[in-house]
């Protein structure tokens, strides 16, 4: 198992759709649902709030994601399966999309998400000192 280092912000432009990345270290429901809502609030001129996280409570393992209004499979889900295989845990990744007129399709906004997530995950991963 691998947690974040540090609490990270990057940005992406594809096709002129601006994707600015945040990653955080977490380990409740509440301290997510708080960097939520201070983002939205934040970001609330946005087109997409899109995010993933897995975290451990308890010893079960939680995980979710959305994809606010993406085409499903699209957006969310390639960020959750990007924490699944880079066995990052504990860790909420938010990527916000302001969109820039040109459609990405299904596939390219799988691909902008996942690399969007990768920069604020790439570099700031460290293996867990308690497995956890």
């Amino acid at each position: 198992m691998f947690v974040l280092h540090q609490n990270k912000q990057d940005k992406l432009v594809e096709k002129k759709s601006k994707f600015l990345g945040f990653s955080f270290s977490v380990t409740s429901k509440i301290e997510i649902k708080e960097k939520l809502e201070q983002l939205k609030k934040e970001y609330k001129d946005a087109r997409h709030v899109v995010w993933a996280y897995r975290f451990q409570e308890n010893g079960v393992l939680r995980e979710k994601y959305t994809d606010d209004k993406e085409p499903s499979g699209s957006a969310g889900s390639a960020i959750l399966f990007l924490l699944q295989k880079k066995e990052a845990m504990n860790c909420l990744v938010v990527v916000i999309r302001y969109f820039g007129g040109i459609k990405l399709g299904k596939g390219g906004l799988a691909r902008a998400y996942t690399k969007s997530a990768n920069l604020v995950l790439e570099n700031n991963l460290q293996k867990s000192e308690n497995g956890s």
